[in-house]
């Protein structure tokens, strides 16, 4: 009988505890260690934490250090002792960017150099993958099997989960029906369901588009504040419906809606970027203060949904060159790029010209 959760499964698991606040529990040949986020981290927790003696670390990512004035001696991330006098509302402070320039000095900081950064690192990792602010509290656990088995807590070889981490999740086609839409009568929805437990992803396909051709195709990731809001910030909004709408003219196309809002980072972390935007960073910047890369996201799930449903070929809506290799280097042949270049507002024009400027779109 095989009903004990895979390796997958206890990871998706821990992304949820992480989410609700709950620890969980790293170990392997690198050792052991309770990871808490340090953004749904409670006061009773923290206190418990602080019981159980040892030297807590407060593990970030290199972007967010650099904000902090913290030393990454680790490369990606920067390990620093929790203080003894530090409470909640400092730790939340050196996760949460939003009273940087209110308050800018932290330190001063005992950042380690020394010892494995491999646990710290999944820790930032795992927080990351649960769309959390990319920080973690770390505690070192001399037996990390038997903590977790007294505590309830989900326990994840380390090994194992960076190595999942790091993988493509494979998304599996769950349904399809007819939709017809205003920009094409003759659509039809299909939705993909990935087995690593994360969002489903959606391929909306118009008429019926040959399979042995290059088809006209678009990457378009999620965005709330765009697509459904009208949020004149961005121009997601204009990009959706004229990639609809020259699909409908043209009787064959497919768009591929990924779930991975503001930039894979999450639609609560987007929203703490805007907060920063607002006291004048631009979208990079921001990002970068939050603990991210530029882009977070994923393409390449996109490519396996278009070889789900027969696809190998395509013209690719897009100013994005990123998308482009990342679909030539997991098996899709660009045929051609089609500019898809809509949506400039005044609001929008700063952040269009950072990622003409910053992340190479071709505006």
């Amino acid at each position: 009988m095989r009903f004990a959760p895979t390796p997958t499964e206890l990871l998706a698991r821990a992304r949820a505890d992480l989410r609700m606040g709950v620890p969980v529990v790293l170990h392997g040949a690198d050792g052991g260690a309770l990871i808490l986020a340090v953004e749904t981290l409670g006061q009773a927790r923290l206190a418990d934490l602080r019981a159980m003696g040892g030297t807590p670390v407060i593990a970030l990512t290199a972007r967010r250090a650099e904000t902090l004035k913290a030393r990454a001696y680790d490369g990606d991330i920067a390990r620093i002792a929790l203080p003894d006098s530090a409470g909640l509302g400092w730790l939340r402070a050196m996760a949460d960017p939003a009273d940087d320039l209110a308050t800018p000095m932290k330190g001063p900081f005992h950042t380690l150099r020394e010892g494995d950064a491999r646990l710290h690192r999944l820790a930032v990792a795992l927080t990351k993958s649960a769309q959390l602010l990319p920080a973690a509290l770390v505690l070192a656990l001399p037996a990390p099997a038997d903590f977790a088995q007294d505590h309830g807590l989900t326990t994840v070889d380390s090994a194992t989960a960076a190595a999942l981490l790091g993988a493509l999740p494979q998304p599996h086609p769950v349904v399809s029906a007819r939709l017809p839409v205003a920009a094409a009568e003759a659509g039809k929805l299909h939705v993909f369901r990935p087995d690593d437990g994360g969002e489903e992803h959606y391929a909306f396909e118009i008429g019926q588009p040959l399979r042995d051709a290059p088809v006209l195709a678009r990457l378009h990731s999620a965005c709330f504040t765009g697509d459904v809001m009208g949020s004149l910030k961005c121009d997601c909004g204009p990009q959706l419906r004229g990639a609809l709408a020259q699909m409908g003219q043209a009787g064959a196309g497919v768009l591929l809606y990924l779930n991975q809002e503001g930039r894979g980072i999450g639609l609560a972390n987007k929203m703490r970027a805007y907060s920063l935007q607002d006291q004048g960073f631009d979208t990079v910047e921001a990002n970068h203060r939050l603990g991210f890369e530029d882009d977070e996201r994923d393409f390449r799930v996109g490519s396996q949904m278009l070889k789900a449903m027969g696809f190998s070929s395509v013209n690719l809506l897009t100013n994005n060159p990123r998308k482009i290799a990342m679909m030539e280097k997991n098996g899709i042949h660009v045929a051609q790029r089609v500019p898809l270049i809509l949506g400039e507002t005044a609001h929008n024009r700063g952040y269009l010209a950072t990622k003409a400027a910053k992340s190479g779109h071709l505006l």
